[in-house]
């Protein structure tokens, strides 16, 4: 079952174009995705232009995985790197805790199926699926937390260590390391789920994953790993040394000519906000600067160069010079990690999600002023996963998608209006009419005996209708209680396919299923998860 993205809320309009109106932002990005006539086309030219350091960039890979035992696909994927004719299906995502919510799945298994599929299609090529550790990202309570629905049928987040304030998340997540606080919550987890068969493996797999003095870059590695390797996908991190020395020249030009940068950015989304919205906010420098204690936003500052919120100062010439000599200390923000990422790999396509769409539509000028072919953004797989039980309550109530993707109350009030014979509102809205011309016409009679009087009507009204209010709030709480069992069936759906309000993917983590119905579920996603369609689909357990 499929769903336009349009019928769901929450979607903003330079992505729902994007689908299915290209013409409307076309301006904003160089291809359209459905254009496959282009394809060999921008292939081609995506080769030509990747040549250089094939071979180094094979070997960094390959001494990443050196103390990694992966499958004979993932080996076969790195060698063919040194390959002119092979291209790379990208994806990426922060590192969160247990792999974040469940889309960064559906992203990775949209990266190995497109792969594939290309791969099948056009005999010339030979495609691989690259996954790109975000791990310089520093926003520690973003990939801190899980959420899922604990055994009482209720949404609950599940959190590592506590929230901090923003001055003091400075670190790159890569390298925080897990300390005693993960065996609680490990605790809080255990505690959650529901006694199941896969429960005791499940756990013991996690916790050997994460565990104290593990890196959050080190699990996230060892958990996709596990479940993604047979299909050949390759984990690239960019934060070793090796890959900071490529990437100097990246860092130089962006601090040497961030003025011009700036002036294009700022240009293309000032016309984007026009009639969309700017995703991500313009710096003056695109890049972060590493100390001991954090991860800190370069700002010009008259003729020099400073951290913000640090006190600390760099001429051009001290900080181009450190770009040379550690370039391990710099980093990209959102908008030039994609240059970085696409001047290192061979990338034909990336896999994004709405978001990074729609931050797409800014980073174009980037590409012309490096001189790079950008690639294709190709949307993610987007899924529903549709439990037998919550699907018999959705049919039980002739329930429909996407009734089901509105606010909670709102489905529950429209659930109890179709099983009363007696609609609430139609009862109460015509006595209300109904007193309303008694009181019109009471009005005119008293005006002929006194004028105060009947002007103190309308008091009267005014305070009958409050009553009448409080009697119709105290008949919809009689309603709610004589369907109790419904409202419970109603929230079991929200919070199953539409948790927090929002879509399954963006909410619950991989935990809430894997739990309940082993590695079979990873693999029938697999099977069944649509990389061609271009809407939300519902797979049905």
């Amino acid at each position: 079952m499929f769903i336009n993205f349009s019928d769901i809320p929450s979607h903003q309009n330079l992505f729902l174009d994007y689908l299915y109106e290209f013409g409307n932002v076309k301006d904003f990005y160089k291809y359209n995705f459905r254009n496959r006539e282009e394809y060999l086309k921008i292939f081609k030219e995506i080769a030509e232009s990747r040549k250089k350091n094939r071979s180094q960039i094979a070997e960094i890979i390959q001494n990443q995985y050196k103390d990694i035992n992966h499958s004979q696909k993932t080996s076969e994927n790195i060698d063919s790197l040194k390959s002119d004719k092979t291209l790379a299906v990208v994806t990426g995502q922060q590192l969160g805790i247990m792999g974040g919510p469940l889309y960064t799945f559906y992203k990775i298994i949209t990266a190995i199926k497109l792969a594939d599929s290309l791969s099948e299609r056009y005999d010339e090529y030979k495609f691989v699926p690259i996954f790109w550790l975000e791990s310089d990202d520093h926003d520690f309570n973003e990939v801190r937390s899980i959420k899922l629905v604990n055994e009482g049928n209720e949404l609950v987040k599940i959190s590592y260590g506590d929230e901090t304030e923003e001055e003091d998340s400075r670190l790159s997540v890569g390298y925080i390391k897990f300390d005693e606080k993960i065996n609680l919550f490990f605790d809080e987890l255990d505690k959650a789920l529901r006694d199941t068969e896969f429960k005791g493996d499940l756990l013991g797999k996690l916790k050997s994953f994460y565990a104290v003095d593990k890196t959050f870059k080190t699990s996230f590695i060892e958990l996709i790993h596990w479940l993604f390797d047979e299909y050949g996908l390759i984990i690239f991190d960019p934060q070793s040394p090796e890959v900071k020395q490529k990437l100097k020249p990246i860092f130089k030009k962006e601090i040497t000519d961030f003025r011009q940068h700036t002036e294009r950015l700022v240009k293309v989304s000032a016309t984007l906000e026009e009639t969309y919205h700017a995703q991500v906010k313009v710096q003056p420098v695109n890049l972060f600067f590493s100390t001991d204690d954090g991860r800190y936003a370069i700002e010009p500052v008259e003729n020099e160069f400073r951290l913000k919120r640090k006190r600390r100062k760099f001429t051009f010439d001290e900080l181009t010079g450190l770009v040379e000599t550690e370039p391990e200390r710099f980093s990209a923000n959102v908008l030039l990690r994609p240059i970085c990422q696409d001047f290192l790999l061979p990338t034909a396509f990336y896999i994004g999600g709405p978001s990074e769409i729609s931050y797409f539509a800014q980073v174009t000028p980037l590409y012309e002023i490096y001189g790079m072919t950008p690639p294709i953004i190709y949307p993610r797989s987007s899924v529903t996963i549709l439990e037998k039980n919550i699907n018999s309550i959705i049919e039980k109530y002739n329930l429909n998608f996407p009734q089901v993707f509105s606010d909670p109350e709102e489905l529950k009030t429209r659930v109890i209006v179709s099983l009363s014979k007696i609609s609430l509102d139609d009862l109460f809205n015509n006595s209300i009419n109904q007193m309303e011309l008694i009181f019109d016409k009471l009005k005119e009679e008293l005006f002929e005996f006194d004028k105060t009087i009947s002007d103190a009507s309308t008091k009267y009204k005014q305070k009958i209708y409050h009553d009448m209010e409080v009697l119709k709030s105290k008949a919809l709480d009689a309603q709610k209680k004589k369907h109790e069992v419904t409202l419970r069936q109603i929230d079991k759906i929200s919070q199953s396919v539409f948790p927090y309000s929002d879509l399954q993917e963006r909410e619950l983590n991989f935990i809430h299923f894997f739990n309940k119905y082993g590695s079979e579920i990873l693999k029938k996603i697999f099977e069944e998860l649509a990389v061609n369609k271009f809407e939300h689909q519902i797979i049905k357990l």
